[in-house]
């Protein structure tokens, strides 16, 4: 045996005898890292999205008072109301490259398009026939279309609403959702461990992470306390909202995905959960070669500085899609300048808006169509 293979062996060995271990996974990413690494660009252009909606004329239905003949006088009028087909555009030519490795942060506005744009990359966008998409869409060069009832084992998607069965336990989801994506990989003996080549080896450290990965996924994000415990819903006592936040992410780490679109993630998480969540979403990206695409809602400063990338939504136009540090600059060069006190992304989030006005420092662009266009 080669003495690479030797201190392979060795570092396996010390990993597989504390099963579960921080050793363990760690050992697998770098195995992985070098040996099973694929990565996955995301390049998207011109993708339009719009969509046909049935609106009541509403002009005479207001009432003075919400008494019980006023309710039943405006529900008698709204039958008879007259309603008109309105076309709603949710994005307007959005453009933008997600490359393996890094972070991509989308801000924007409720309606400006954020939603829409995730699931439409990951292949979830409901395609009714009152919805019309144009978009030119590749993976590592191959078309939308053709990878599309593949995209599942390639991409997550982590909604804003958390969807478990309230009855299961932390644990119990985790490890369903294991065995559904992961499966097993057959285990070697002593013997062959020991007279194997470099592969054979990665293939071993990662029979031994995927039997653990569960247990590993509990320990990283904090749910040791809670792991038998029912997730509850509503309806249901069970974990925190934060608690089954963690668990809907957590479910989303099994299966090898490439890119991983995350929407809003941080809604019930308070600042400290947040900044944890997203720099363990950094630490995969880094690690394995991630695509990791993000929206928040008014992420902190902290926040903020873990992301490479930032694009800006509003109304569906693309205002800015770039490095995040150039942000500033760009903006600045425009004649928007964030003052010291603001936080950039609040800075961002205002522009477009009303409230661009007291950033302004002569003629600048007011709409969000201008910004895109210039």
């Amino acid at each position: 045996m080669t003495a690479s293979a030797s201190r392979n062996a060795d570092k396996l060995q010390t990993a597989h005898d504390n099963e579960g271990a921080p050793e363990l996974y760690q050992h697998v990413a770098s195995q992985m890292n070098t040996e099973l690494r694929p990565r996955l660009e995301v390049r998207f252009e011109n993708v339009s999205i719009t969509a046909d909606i049935i609106v009541k004329d509403e002009t005479q239905l207001q009432t003075e008072l919400p008494t019980l003949a006023n309710v039943i006088l405006k529900g008698a009028r709204q039958l008879g109301a007259k309603s008109h087909v309105v076309k709603k555009n949710i994005l307007r030519n959005a453009s933008g490259v997600f490359k393996p490795g890094t972070m991509t942060l989308i801000l924007g506005q409720p309606g400006s398009g954020k939603s829409s744009l995730m699931k439409l990359l990951s292949g979830r966008l409901s395609t009714d026939r009152n919805i019309v998409v144009e978009a030119d869409v590749t993976f590592n060069g191959v078309a939308h279309d053709a990878v599309l009832n593949g995209l599942p084992q390639l991409v997550a998607y982590v909604p804003q609403n958390d969807i478990h069965l309230p009855t299961l336990t932390v644990k119990e989801t985790l490890e369903f959702a294991r065995a559904c994506c992961e499966g097993t990989v057959p285990m070697l003996d002593e013997q062959q461990l020991y007279h194997c080549d470099h592969e054979l080896h990665t293939l071993y450290a990662a029979s031994g992470a995927i039997k653990n990965h569960s247990d590993i996924v509990i320990r990283q994000l904090g749910l040791e306390n809670c792991q038998n415990t029912m997730v509850g819903d509503a309806m249901l006592r069970g974990v925190s909202g934060g608690e089954r936040k963690r668990v809907t992410r957590g479910e989303m780490a099994f299966g090898n995905k490439l890119v991983y679109f995350m929407d809003e993630i941080s809604t019930g998480l308070d600042s400290s959960a947040t900044f944890d969540a997203i720099s363990a979403q950094r630490r995969l990206a880094k690690a394995f070669g991630k695509t990791m695409v993000i929206s928040l809602l008014q992420p902190s400063p902290e926040v903020f500085e873990l992301f490479d990338d930032v694009m800006l939504l509003n109304e569906g136009y693309v205002m800015y899609y770039g490095p995040r540090i150039e942000v500033g600059e760009y903006f600045e060069g425009l004649g928007l300048k964030c003052p010291a006190s603001r936080d950039m992304a609040d800075f961002m989030l205002d522009l477009g808006t009303n409230k661009q006005r007291q950033y302004e420092s002569g003629p600048v662009p007011r709409f969000a169509q201008q910004f895109a266009d210039g």
